[in-house]
């Protein structure tokens, strides 16, 4: 696990300091606090930082050279599989035990089809100085990030934002498209990102750089869902194919326990996390190291009685720790550096924190993330199930019923608003936002100035619908939450929040063949009776106590409705109401104002906007204001 950063300018041939790209690495030195490295060649220029996993030695420092001089790769990641790969390439002569290059001896032998044959999570370039010809390659479902920037000169990428910036000659702009969408979703997915020069590589995908013809992005893979997908799950009994599932998770979480450095696990006490230390104890790892976290401010935001359950039944050594509000506030700042982008992923924070805790024993820690998406785990599948068969009544039972629901408070009538639009109109995401919980805290010429983009911001999830639009409900939202939700919020901050402590995450549930496989099942064996996550919790039942397996999602609240009206509330209130933040002439003070005294005296709770638009401001005093 690491961090790269590279320029290659094509365009003017200009030649690549050492020192411009060590400047790249270094402002991201905890991703790699082992080693660094610099490759350059005329106009080209490779940078990493090294957190050794695999073959901790020297030897595997990069950017890595081929025995012939002529082939060089940087890499963040891990490919989990490389020992069946070096064997698959037998003819190569090694020079270390890395997975770096062993990747190496297949892109020269293969090409960059061997990309195929890896299976883990990365993100890398690979030079042939024989053809002046760049490869950047992101791994299928985005676990590694890659950022870039098309310049005068050519072509500046990093693992980060804050790295990519050192490289550039001038600080990007506000993507004005985007902040809609952001209002919306509480994060940009897609390539775009809120800067208006910066784009990612998306999921998937590779890109060719060369002078002769420039910029050249292909994809290469794609989660393909049940009817799309020549599959026979349809043929099998529920005992076959709960056997298939319980091998396929044991072996990717096999692959992913290889390491050269102590390892352990991020424990919620949910379903996900509790189902990787159970597969640890199946595949016979009697040393587990277990690691929780949760809030000194009652049972509501206490999990810890179940982790402890997990980790006892499976003799782990646990370890337990406990935030406070003066923590949240503390780690803040240094928060919103290491996201990058503004994401409004509160639990990060937490993440930051244990994840800072659990260096002190491990290198690596394996989670729980990605079955929720592809298993169907989340209860709001079933809400908009609801919701579709309510939006086909008949318009006269409509007529009768709306007014009453609408009369019961704001949460029912946002349902109501919801049952009349469309899927894609209204459903963006997990952690979507209703245009009517936004809008109404617009400037008017903020509101004429999105209406008018407003199909640009929306273009990414549309190209999602698109591919699904012949699918169930549950299914389009599904591919949406993986190419989105899953991407650029959930994944954005697990690498980032791990990394910034210099640990290594790995999330087993997110093995291609894994989602491959639980895509492919019909969604009644994801969603089947109102239980999330059917298929994968009869799988679990021979190893996890009922008590886990079946208790109510609580995933790992954070009490910002609390904070927003104790520690935070005049801090909050400062922000929003700030000249600086007023100035920027999206939101109407008068109606923060509104919303600020509503939520102390309790009146709505209106603590996820207070949180959208504290995560916007403060992300745009960091990385645009300076």
């Amino acid at each position: 696990m690491c961090g790269i950063a590279g320029i290659y300018a094509y365009k003017t041939n200009r030649p690549v300091t050492a020192e411009r790209i060590k400047s790249m690495t270094d402002v991201m030195a905890y991703r790699g606090p082992d080693a660094d490295g610099v490759f350059i060649e005329e106009n080209l220029g490779l940078g990493h930082r090294r957190l050794s996993i695999l073959d901790v030695h020297s030897r595997s420092t990069q950017p890595m050279a081929s025995p012939c001089g002529k082939y060089h790769i940087c890499f963040n990641g891990e490919v989990y599989n490389y020992l069946e790969l070096r064997q698959s390439l037998a003819t190569a002569e090694y020079r270390t035990s890395s997975d770096t290059e062993v990747m190496l001896h297949a892109l020269m032998q293969k090409g960059l089809s061997a990309v195929q044959d890896f299976n883990g999570m990365f993100a890398f370039a690979y030079w042939d100085s024989t053809t002046k010809e760049l490869y950047l390659v992101r791994d299928r479902l985005g676990i590694k990030p890659l950022y870039y920037v098309e310049t005068e000169d050519g072509i500046v990428f990093a693992s980060e934002i804050e790295s990519l910036l050192k490289g550039l000659n001038k600080r990007p702009s506000l993507n004005r498209t985007m902040v809609p969408t952001y209002l919306r979703m509480g994060y940009v997915p897609g390539e775009q990102t809120m800067m208006q020069e910066v784009k990612r590589l998306l999921p998937g995908h590779w890109m060719k750089v060369h002078p002769s013809f420039g910029i050249k992005i292909e994809k290469y893979w794609d989660l393909t869902f049940q009817r799309s997908l020549n599959n026979n799950h349809h043929k099998k009994s529920e005992p076959e194919l709960l056997e298939e599932l319980r091998y396929l998770m044991l072996d990717a979480t096999k692959l992913q326990l290889r390491s050269d450095v102590p390892l352990g696990v991020f424990l919620s006490g949910g379903v996900d996390s509790s189902a990787v230390v159970a597969m640890m104890h199946q595949l016979g790892i009697e040393k587990k190291s277990t690691f929780s976290v949760a809030w000194d401010l009652g049972p509501e935001f206490d999990e810890t009685r179940y982790a402890r359950e997990v980790a006892q039944q499976f003799n782990a050594e646990h370890h337990e720790y406990w935030m406070s509000a003066r923590d949240f506030v503390d780690f803040l700042p240094q928060w919103i550096r290491h996201m990058g982008e503004p994401v409004t992923e509160a639990a990060a924070v937490s993440l930051y924190y244990i994840a800072q805790k659990a260096r002190q024993d491990v290198t690596v820690v394996l989670s729980g993330e990605g079955a929720d998406e592809v298993f169907g785990g989340y209860p709001i599948y079933a809400y908009f199930q609801w919701l579709h068969r309510y939006a086909n009544l008949p318009v006269a039972v409509r007529a009768l019923l709306d007014p009453c629901i609408s009369a019961l408070g704001p949460k029912w009538r946002k349902y109501v608003d919801i049952s009349r639009q469309s899927l894609r109109s209204s459903y963006s995401g997990v952690s979507f936002y209703p245009e009517s919980e936004v809008d109404w805290l617009l400037t008017p010429q903020a509101r004429a100035e999105f209406t008018s983009n407003k199909h640009n911001a929306h273009y990414f999830l549309n190209q999602c619908y698109d591919v699904v639009q012949k699918e169930d409900i549950q299914t389009q939202m599904q591919y949406v939450d993986v190419k989105s939700w899953l991407v650029d919020d959930l994944l954005i901050k697990a690498d980032r929040m791990s990394m910034a402590a210099s640990l290594e995450l790995r999330v087993p549930f997110l093995d291609h063949r894994l989602m491959e496989w639980a895509a492919a099942l019909p969604s009644s064996y994801r969603l089947k009776n109102g239980e999330t996550k059917y298929l994968l919790k009869k799988a679990l039942e021979p190893w996890l106590p009922r008590s886990v397996l079946y208790r109510k999602k609580q995933g790992f609240p954070t009490p910002l409705k609390v904070l927003f009206r104790g520690e935070l509330s005049n801090w909050v209130r400062d922000l929003l109401l700030s000249s600086k933040c007023l100035n920027r002439g999206f939101f109407d003070s008068v109606k923060i104002e509104q919303m600020l005294l509503e939520h102390q005296n309790k009146k709505r709770d209106w603590h996820r906007v207070l949180w959208l638009l504290t995560v916007f401001e403060l992300w745009n005093q960091n990385y645009l204001d300076n």
